[in-house]
């Protein structure tokens, strides 16, 4: 009897199991009560008097070998449902992630950056808070021009020379004043008008502006770019170029795409012309060119600004400009495949 305990002790040493049920049915097989080791406890009194205490020992041997591997047994198993618990079924397909945002201001800048980038510009920029002779003097705007009345433009009180830019083309001029020939560049970020505020305007938007210096640069350079810029941009190849004035530039012109008169919509925006106007541009003044260290009579360029702000509202159909300014989550979330 003592040698067929022994056995079971060793049959107990070896079991190992992953199953929950499969342990239960073990530990109900030696520990339960018709299990084997009640049943050797009652055979304890037919044990001979000299065998009690070895018969004794070994069916306590094999009752604490029993209870320890169901014990380790349980444990291993707990320990591994708590693994599952804190990280889930790793069968079942992932929580879905929230994908995140980009501002429309942002997406039309960086497609408009990655455009210009495939010809050769570069970007720069400049600071928000300038003075005087960045923002108007060396630009061609004398003291007395109207750009400069309190209505259009946020000074500093405290020191009349300092104000919030009016234009990105202040970022030009100190770009010239630090750079040599030949110049490529483009100028976006956040300007300033003292306007007031309604859906089609607001007293701070974004422009981007061009600039390109170099020897022998002509009005038909101008002309191309901006035929690249817009089929690229917009996917419309037709443009015109009206005369204008800005005294920055010289000659000027007001760049139109026709955007053709296909929809309701197309006939809003283009008041039945199907002609829309985007950006400004010209010849660099002679006088720009000086004013910033460059002699005029060696390189001449062209200029170019639009607003990014505009550009959004055509793209997206956004009919309020405020929308863009307001952080309103509802309106951001529509954006968020667009990169």
């Amino acid at each position: 009897m003592i040698d067929t305990i022994k056995e079971h002790i060793a049959e107990v040493e070896k079991f190992t199991s992953t199953s929950i049920e499969e342990i239960e049915a073990f530990r109900i097989k030696y520990l339960g009560k018709k299990g084997l080791l009640n049943s050797f406890f009652a055979e304890f009194k037919n044990v001979p008097n000299e065998q009690k205490k070895d018969f004794g020992k070994v069916v306590n041997q094999l009752k604490d070998a029993a209870t320890d591997k169901v014990n380790a047994l349980k444990e291993t198993l707990e320990s591994q449902t708590e693994t599952v618990g804190k990280y889930g079924d790793l069968t079942r397909p992932g929580e879905p992630v929230e994908i995140g945002s980009r501002h429309p201001i942002n997406i039309v800048k960086n497609q408009i950056i990655d455009i210009f980038s495939r010809i050769g510009f570069n970007v720069s920029e400049g600071p928000e808070i300038e003075d005087d002779w960045h923002n108007f003097t060396a630009l061609n705007l004398p003291e007395y021009h109207p750009a400069r009345d309190m209505q259009d433009t946020f000074f500093i009180q405290t020191d009349p020379d300092i104000l919030l830019r009016t234009h990105t083309s202040s970022v030009q001029v100190r770009y010239m004043e630090s750079n040599k020939p030949p110049i490529r560049t483009i100028s976006p970020g956040r300007v300033y008008r003292n306007e007031a505020i309604s859906a089609r305007s607001h007293c701070f938007f974004h422009q981007v502006e061009g600039l390109y210096v170099d020897k022998n640069v002509s009005f038909a350079d101008l002309k191309q770019t901006l035929q690249y810029f817009t089929s690229e941009m917009f996917g419309k190849s037709k443009i015109r170029l009206r005369p204008s004035y800005f005294p920055f530039t010289e000659p000027s012109a007001e760049v139109d795409v026709y955007w053709g008169l296909e929809t309701e919509t197309d006939y809003r925006m283009t008041k039945g012309t199907g002609w829309l106007e985007i950006m400004g541009c010209g010849m660099v003044d002679p006088n720009v060119l000086k004013n910033c260290g460059i002699d005029p009579d060696v390189y001449s360029g062209f200029a170019f600004g639009m607003g990014i702000d505009r550009i959004a509202l055509l793209l997206h159909q956004i009919s309020d400009i405020r929308l863009l300014s307001e952080n309103d989550v509802r309106f951001l979330e529509q954006f968020k495949s667009a990169l």
